[in-house]
């Protein structure tokens, strides 16, 4: 049993695709690097992170991580969608990694960061912004 589709559905599906697709790629082209910039070069080595979140009022810190959270979700959810789709995936998703909270979240990092490729582009678009580049973490 086959169902019949409206050409005029599957056009807009793809037209909508494109445009999705257009739009996540000119996204991660500005906020990967302003991201990327904005991380300290020992952020994956140090072994003490920065809880900013705990130095604030609570009735702040809550709603802060909550949406601190979202945008990492929102992030790898596009990073996810970027592996298959236009745009700088992995590093969309090593972006959303560093901004998320979960248990393993270190480790992870450490390893994802053990790939050449990742992290000698995380490097390369630092040093384009005139940041000093990312120390390499210990393979644990």
């Amino acid at each position: 049993m086959s169902f019949p589709v409206d050409d005029s559905v599957v056009e807009s599906a793809l037209v909508a695709l494109a445009v999705s697709s257009a739009v996540l790629l000119l996204l991660s082209a500005v906020a990967l690097p302003w991201f990327i910039s904005r991380l300290p070069p020992d952020y994956f080595t140090h072994p003490q992170r920065n809880r900013w979140l705990s130095k604030l009022a609570p009735h702040w810190a809550f709603p802060l991580l909550i949406v601190k959270n979202g945008l990492g979700v929102l992030l790898a959810i596009a990073g996810i969608l970027m592996l298959v789709l236009p745009g700088q995936g992995l590093l969309t998703l090593v972006v959303a990694l560093s901004i998320l909270d979960f248990p393993g979240k270190y480790r992870f990092e450490r390893w994802l960061l053990h790939r050449p490729r990742v992290f000698r582009v995380l490097n390369w678009i630092r040093t384009k912004l005139k940041c000093p580049p990312f120390e390499r973490p210990t393979q644990q």
